[in-house]
């Protein structure tokens, strides 16, 4: 009769000081990436850059329209500033505070910040 060892009985038969008993298959620290399971997808993200790309345009509209109205706004509460300032017999603009609201810009965004500042200066006060 022929008897077949395996390797793991084989490794079972030799001496205490070099026997293994049969293990799992170790894991390498890189996981191979096409059986690494994959991160479950976070809520509110696309599965596709297409389609994250999408949602992001969204938002960006979204924001947009928030800006585009807070700067109506803004055009509205300086009219009735320079209103109030023109009937109390003071001037249309005020430069030093036009100056303090360049600065806020330019602190907080850098040097398009103060374009940007230009821009809302403009669009409250019109051209000087």
């Amino acid at each position: 009769m022929t008897t077949t060892t395996t390797p793991e009985a084989a490794s079972l038969t030799e001496t205490p000081s070099t026997a293994q008993a049969p293990s799992a298959p170790r894991t390498t620290s890189t996981p191979d990436p096409a059986s690494a399971p994959r991160p479950a997808p976070v809520p509110g993200t696309a599965s596709t850059p297409e389609a994250a790309i999408a949602g992001a345009r969204e938002r960006i509209d979204a924001l947009d329209d928030r800006i585009i109205g807070l700067v109506q706004e803004r055009m509205a509460v300086s009219a009735v500033v320079q209103q109030t300032r023109i009937a109390s017999g003071g001037r249309r603009v005020h430069l030093s505070r036009e100056m303090e609201i360049l600065g806020r810009y330019r602190d907080a965004l850098g040097r398009p910040g103060t374009a940007l500042a230009m821009t809302l200066l403009e669009l409250s006060r019109g051209r000087i």
